[in-house]
């Protein structure tokens, strides 16, 4: 059985929001001692005082909040190139028994075009193609027997380079994705490879997300 300290710590580490509104300070210590009471007690398979876990949780933030800002911290500095790609449109076209042979249609053609901006995606009931819209009459005659549920114009893609360790550091996407909603930015679409991430914005918010990310890159790099 573990004890008090290593319980809680076990409850709060698989929590990333719960850990960085601790260190923050945005969390009532207290009510969240008594949130994890009952799972602390299970993990240490016995009875367990409120008091003794808000004692555990003060000892353990200052712990998490060199860990969480050290981690996060490196990997946002070592942010790689950030790419803006304008003139985009998004296409979501239901799943159907040809809809590969659809794709494969536009890729064939595109494959002559280097500079071409290409994403598709399957989903389990639908597919998402983000394409540069020079090429719409050419997705329009190649998707044409296809249910297109949604069409969106007027589109930028803002690519970033990560480090290889954003695999290992938990929140790392949270980090990101809070800077663009904070500016209030709507992202209409999220692509991501194991070493880029590329949201889709409108082409009115591209200015202000590109700033953003920028920001938080050289923000962590002066810091480090």
């Amino acid at each position: 059985m573990k004890t008090v300290s290593q319980a809680v710590e076990s409850v709060i580490k698989v929590k990333p929001f719960v850990v960085e509104a601790l260190c923050e300070g945005l969390i009532n210590i207290s009510s969240l001692a008594r949130q994890i009471h009952p799972t602390v007690e299970k993990l240490t398979g016995k009875n367990v005082k409120e008091g003794a876990i808000v004692m555990a949780l003060n000892r353990l933030t200052p712990q998490l909040d060199l860990s969480l800002n050290r981690n996060l911290k490196q990997l946002l500095a070592a942010l790689g190139d950030i790419i803006v790609r304008s003139n985009l449109t998004d296409y979501t076209y239901r799943n159907s028994n040809s809809i590969f042979n659809s794709q494969n249609k536009v890729m064939n053609e595109i494959s002559h075009h280097p500079d071409v901006f290409y994403s598709w995606v399957r989903g389990v009931f639908e597919s998402n193609l983000v394409i540069s819209s020079d090429f719409e009459s050419l997705v329009k005659n190649s998707f044409e027997n296809e249910e297109c549920l949604l069409k969106q114009s007027n589109l930028s893609a803002i690519t970033l380079k990560l480090p290889t360790s954003n695999i290992r550091v938990t929140g790392f996407y949270y980090q990101i994705l809070k800077s663009i909603a904070w500016e209030g930015v709507n992202i209409k679409e999220v692509i991501s490879t194991t070493n880029e991430f590329t949201i889709i914005v409108n082409d009115e918010d591209v200015e202000r997300a590109f700033t953003t990310l920028k920001n938080l890159k050289t923000d962590h790099k002066n810091n480090t």
